[in-house]
Formats: C-alpha cells, structure tokens, sequence
C-alpha cells in the first residue's frame, strides 16, 4: 500500500501487495488451466532464449560489472502466442568461486509499483549484511511489468501528478469529500486512457508471478531463490502458490495478509491503524531525545507542534507549495523505515527554529525533476493498476465513507489520505478479479518470513496468516521493533539466520523472537 492520496506524492518505496486469479465465473479453473499452459510454454520459449546480457544503458544509473537484459513474455497469459512485452532484468555474478555459487537471488521491493533494479547495487556498493549471500548467489533484480523500464503504465500527466500544493485530505465538508471523489474518478479514467485496456487488465499479481516464472527460465535456471520485501511477500506467497516446485528457498520480510478477504481493500484499512501506533512510537522517540529536536518533552506535546504545523500549512501553503498533503507525504516516512527518525524529526525541529526552507526542500515536489516525477507517477499508477485489478473493491461510496469516517476518527495520522489514494479502486474501468487462495502446493520448501511486531505498512498479523498458510515455515519476529523491511537492517539475530538458510539450507528448529535493531541515534 503506499500511501499518500491519489495523486500526492508518494513514498518511493510502496507497500501493499495484491494478487488475482483468472476468472471468477464458471469457468474460472478453464481460464487459470489456461493461463497455467500460457505460462509453461512461455518459460519454455524464455529458457530456449536465454537473456543477451550487455552493460546497463548509461542513464539507468547501473555501471558494470551489473549487466542488463530483457526477458519477453505474453501479454496475457491465456494468449501466448499474442502480444508480448519485454520486461528489464539485471545481475551481477557472485564473488565467490564457481564452486561456491548456489544460483541466482531474484528480489522484489514491493509496491506494487517498485523497481527491483538496484538489487544487485548492494554488491558493487559492499554492503557488508549482503557480503556472504553474496559470494554464493547471482543477485538478479528486475522491473515488473508496468514499471520502470518494462512497458511502463501512466495514468496522468507526471508533472500534473506531482503538482503542489494538493487538497488537504483530511475532508472539513461533504464538497471536500465530492471533490476528492472526481479526483479519483478522473485518476481511474485516466489510467484506461493513458495505459489502454489490454494492458490494464493485464496487470495483477499472478501475471507478475507467470513473469517470475519467466524470468527463471530465462535465467537457466531450474529453480530460483527469491527475497521478497513488502508487496514483493504478496508477489513470492503467489509465485509459491502458483509454482511450488520451482522454488528451491524463499525469504519474505514484512509481509502483507494474504487472505483472499484482506486483498485489497481490508489491507488498507489495517495499515491505517498500523501506522497510528507506529506515528506515536516516533513521537515518544522525538520526546525522548527533546535535547535535540526541543519540540517537546511527551508524545502529547509533539503530537500539539505537529498538529500547529499541519494547521499553519493548510491555512496557508509553507513557502506556496507545502500543504497537509505534502506534509503527510514527507512526514509518513518515520512511521515506514527508522532510517528516516532522524532526518524527520531534524527538519521539523528546524521550522520550529525558524527554518522553513528546509521543510521546502523535504517536502516540496521538485518540478525540474522531469525523469523522477515520471518515475513517480509511474510507480503509483501500478500500484492502483495491481491493487484495483487484483481483487473486487467495494463500490458503495457509503461503505467506504463510514468505514474512513470511523477509522479517522481513532487513527487521523492516515486514514484519509489512504482512503483518496485507493479510491479509484471504487470505479476501476476493466475486471475485477480474485485474489489467488494462497497455500502449500507440492515442491513448496521451507519458508523462511521475516517480520517485525510494529511494522506499520504490512501489521504483524500477515506474518502469522502466512506462516499458517506455507507448511514447515518458520517465522523471525524482531519485537518491539517497526521499520519495514528488516532483513537489510543491521540485527545480528536475523543476519546470521538470514545467511545460515540462504547458504545452508538450514533453519531453527522452532520459531525465533529476536530482540530489536538499535535504535536511531540523533
């Protein structure tokens, strides 16, 4: 689920994950048997392809030794020998011997909507939790459909998209509700327009799973290793559903509910009141550290100067462009990743000491940035294009009104602004489908899942859905912790059990708590 309202800017990294099955009438099991066969012929056309790896193109930021290549794949897996698109992939070779090497890691970040490029930067750049996996394993990263440099969808204008300042979402008036709704509607219609429907109906979680498979095959490789994070443990609990003889190990860190009742609707309404918790544990952090940021002593009194900013930047925009939506959109970040406690909290404590530019230059869009503005908005229209196709949203404006009213009233920091950002999902242009009914299939290893007790963006609960669901899998739980995304962090409780089953095999025999990663120091 990333978050920010529709059309707000987003946090780079997003966050639900969703997937859907062929059709839900009664043919279904004919259009999934379908697509199952368009998906074998598919890896068997890849794998007899192989990819024509070359240097990266200079303006992908991505310098040797990685080397990029394209995968081709069916636009619709019920139709093989149609339409195909091209999907960019990237490696770069393990460090070790070639005795040493156990094949290739193939990653997602999540999003929907993230780019899985940069994967194999983590060891160009000698990212020291990465160094042993690193010696044994190819890391293979790739652009899923959609995104990036793999057929990318648009729904708006990017520059548009970024725009400042936005419409506070929380609503003060039944108009302000009215307008955001056209907003949505507008967003929904223009993701047909700009993306077409062939390829908008296209876009769910199982296609990006048949994409997986494809990849594999392509790699030469008879199974893969896969580290998903975010949406990318919605992306592998498919891919394990859908093929579980060809993974041979699989690590999902901070995973979202892969009920089908959860997806996707009920998620996001599940990281509404997951973030309220996690915005109050950061509070408490800036309270606790007041020698630095003197923004107050208690959680109360932070929550008081947060509040005197969002009401100071909705009655008028902080240098013109800075509203409570861009406000939100820089500000979730210390709920979603500790890394960002710091730089959060200095720049709040330097409007309160009379610096505003720095809360401009945080929170602003940046209208020269013409590439990453295209970037953004890309990454929000998979996001929408996955989570609305996926699965049936409701459509009632009533039901969801009640259910935003509810929430906010409890848990503010979110609600709304998730609310506009998934509202196109109501008046989605092509077929809904149903989430696949994930569960343990023939082949399935051991599952290792990562998860940490506070994650606001993916809550607890999917960690313990997910582990009941994939048989023999074990569970990590850092406790009393709530960055998202744990494996990258630096806890030597989960490194060394992350590094013992990558390279072993091995697992514990029971489940593991581990005591959390340090603390972000000012």
């Amino acid at each position: 689920m990333a978050l920010g309202s529709a059309g707000a800017l987003v946090t780079a990294t997003l966050i639900a994950g969703a997937v859907s099955a062929p059709a839900a009438s009664a043919d279904s099991r004919h259009g999934q048997d379908r697509e199952a066969v368009g998906a074998a012929i598919a890896a068997a056309r890849a794998a007899k392809a192989g990819i024509d790896w070359r240097d990266c193109p200079a303006d992908w930021g991505l310098a040797k030794p990685i080397q990029c290549g394209y995968v081709s794949v069916p636009l619709d897996y019920a139709h093989p020998f149609g339409k195909q698109i091209k999907l960019a992939v990237d490696r770069i070779g393990n460090t070790g011997t070639p005795q040493e090497r156990q094949g290739a890691l193939v990653y997602n970040p999540g999003g929907p909507g993230g780019s899985g490029l940069r994967f194999p930067a983590r060891v160009t750049s000698k990212n020291p939790v990465w160094a042993n996996v690193a010696k044994a394993y190819d890391f293979v990263g790739f652009d899923p459909r959609g995104v990036g440099h793999s057929a990318p969808i648009s729904c708006m204008d990017p520059q548009e998209f970024v725009k400042a300042p936005k419409m506070d979402p929380v609503p003060d008036s039944e108009a302000d509700k009215l307008a955001q709704r056209k907003l949505a509607r507008e967003y929904a219609d223009g993701c047909l327009d700009r993306t077409g429907r062939a390829m908008l109906e296209q876009m769910t979680t199982p296609n990006t799973a048949r994409d997986l498979d494809v990849i594999r095959a392509a790699l030469g490789e008879k199974k893969i290793n896969y580290l998903g994070v975010s949406y990318g443990t919605y992306l592998g609990a498919v891919y394990g559903t859908l093929f579980p003889g060809h993974i041979r190990r699989m690590i999902v860190d901070s995973v979202v509910n892969p009920a089908k009742e959860n997806i996707w609707y009920q998620a996001n309404l599940g990281q509404d009141v997951a973030f309220e918790g996690r915005w109050k544990d950061w509070e408490d952090w800036v309270a606790k550290n007041d020698a630095s940021f003197h923004l107050g002593t208690t959680r109360d009194a932070v929550q008081a100067k947060w509040l005197q900013l969002r009401a100071t930047a909705k009655k008028n925009p902080i240098g013109g462009v800075v509203g409570p939506a861009e406000l939100l959109g820089f500000f979730q970040s210390a709920p979603y990743y500790d890394s960002a406690w710091v730089p959060v909290a200095t720049v709040f404590s330097k409007y309160f000491a009379g610096d505003t530019q720095a809360l401009v230059d945080a929170a602003a869009p940046d209208m020269s940035d013409t590439a990453g503005n295209i970037s953004s908005e890309n990454g929000n229209a998979v996001y929408t294009a996955v989570e609305c196709t996926d699965a049936k949203w409701p459509t009632s404006w009533k039901k969801w009104d009640q259910d935003n009213t509810r929430l906010n009233a409890k848990y503010p920091f979110l609600t709304w602004s998730n609310a506009w950002m998934n509202l196109p999902c109501a008046n989605w242009p092509v077929r809904q489908q149903t989430p696949v009914n994930v569960k343990t299939g023939k082949g399935l290893p051991q599952v290792l899942i990562v998860q940490s007790t506070r994650d606001a963006a993916t809550p607890y609960p999917g960690a313990v859905e997910l582990h009941k669901r994939f048989k023999g899998s074990r569970l990590i739980t850092e406790k009393d912790a709530g960055s998202h995304g744990v494996t990258g962090l630096v806890n030597p409780c989960i490194n060394s059990r992350v590094d013992a089953y990558l390279l072993t095999g091995k697992v514990d025999r029971s489940d593991v708590t581990c005591t959390p990663h340090a603390t972000p120091q000012p």
